[in-house]
């Protein structure tokens, strides 16, 4: 290996340590969601005010007395958002009854392309009573700085800046949070319906 493929290999590997530093102090790395040597819950959650898919307002206080489980994405994502959303519909649809306890909720990263008039259309594609929000950059910034949620639009032909068939880079983690908000647990890209219908029952 010569110096320059060294060096490459070293940052790469370095950077990745980081990532999972990161992911570690934040319990992103634990079933649960505790953080490594800790006995407390990792802060994640709060409230939050943004614009559902028909263009009402609506609080994060709106939804206690039930669970929520919440996505963050955006509509036009090719595969990692409607995999993980379809996946959150398998999980509800499994549990019948029990998943009235239950709201499903799709935050975008994306508010420039994703208004409440086309998030209407979107949620149509999964589970019925998914609530799909959007707001201001600022109140999506808010909200997923709660979450610990990275979201960034992706590097893109520089001759375009305004061009509007950009990807967004985001965590991709679906979080179920208890009737009163408080954070119970998370789910990565890689778990399957099963095992999420499963995980939430116990929480029933």
């Amino acid at each position: 290996m010569n110096l320059s493929a060294f060096r490459t290999a070293s940052l790469a590997a370095i950077a990745i340590l980081a990532i999972v530093l990161i992911a570690w102090q934040f319990g992103l790395l634990s079933p649960d969601g505790r953080r490594a040597g800790s006995s407390g819950i990792a802060k994640i959650g709060g409230p939050f005010e943004l614009t559902d898919h028909n263009g009402k307002s609506r609080k994060s206080t709106e939804f206690q007395g039930k669970f929520m489980l919440i996505y963050f994405g955006y509509s036009y994502c090719p595969d990692v958002c409607p995999t993980a959303l379809q996946i959150m519909s398998n999980a509800l649809q499994s549990l019948g009854k029990r998943a009235e306890a239950i709201q499903p909720i799709f935050i975008t990263v994306d508010p420039k392309r994703d208004t409440p008039a086309h998030l209407k259309e979107y949620v149509k594609n999964f589970y019925p009573g998914m609530i799909g929000l959007t707001g201001d950059e600022s109140l999506i910034k808010d909200a997923a700085k709660q979450y610990r949620i990275y979201y960034a639009k992706a590097l893109q032909d520089k001759s375009k800046p305004d061009a509007d068939d950009y990807l967004m880079d985001h965590s991709s983690i679906v979080f179920l949070m208890d009737k009163k908000g408080k954070y119970v647990t998370h789910f990565s890209h890689q778990t399957n319906a099963e095992v999420m219908a499963k995980m939430i029952t116990k929480q029933l």
